[in-house]
């Protein structure tokens, strides 16, 4: 589990592609890695990870086909910065929302606009995820938790304040970017339960 509250920014060092998925090496001068282990989750980009190999300012990750099916980690290129979350431990509060890193699927940002400190942005969200989406509930955008202001038809708009967007690659995003959305997994489940005999 992660909170969507993102510690480090990283950049892609290695990306290799192959039939059945991809390595991708990711490295950050800011992301502690001294209590990293093998096996231990980071979310990147609102993805969960697993880390295979460790160094002193980089991580590995093998990602499936699956994982590159429905995230923007195959349009990302070596260089590309990225956001960072170790996952979450027992002993440390929770600032964001609680975000498993299994992201639901590729959103897009139509329009962005400054609106008094902050910047307004517009984000169209494929068909089958909008009744996951409430006015004021949280939604993860590229490993970021953030709050609806609004919702109508297939998109919805976010405020995000100065510091956020120099503490993310969110402040990167222009109109035309894709970007991986996770919605609120307290949604996902009550459907569950809901539809069940």
């Amino acid at each position: 589990m992660f909170t969507g509250i993102i510690q480090a920014i990283g950049q892609i060092k290695t990306k290799d592609v192959h039939n059945k998925g991809a390595v991708f090496r990711f490295e950050s001068k800011d992301l502690d890695f001294s209590n990293v282990a093998i096996g231990d989750s980071i979310a990147v980009n609102g993805v969960c990870l697993t880390a295979v190999e460790i160094g002193g300012d980089y991580f590995q990750a093998d990602l499936s086909q699956e994982t590159l099916d429905c995230s923007v980690f195959s349009n990302l290129k070596v260089g590309d910065s990225v956001n960072l979350e170790k996952a979450l431990r027992l002993s440390q509060g929770i600032d964001g929302h609680l975000v498993s890193g299994h992201v639901d699927g590729v959103a897009k940002v139509i329009d962005k606009y400054s609106e008094g400190d902050s910047t307004r942005f517009k984000i169209s969200t494929p068909k089958n995820l909008v009744k996951y989406i409430a006015r004021k509930g949280s939604v993860c955008i590229n490993g970021v938790s953030l709050t609806v202001n609004d919702i109508s038809d297939e998109m919805f708009d976010i405020n995000i304040v100065p510091h956020t967007l120099i503490a993310t690659t969110l402040g990167e995003l222009v109109v035309g970017s894709k970007v991986n959305l996770e919605v609120d997994i307290i949604a996902r489940h009550l459907e569950q339960l809901l539809n069940k005999d």
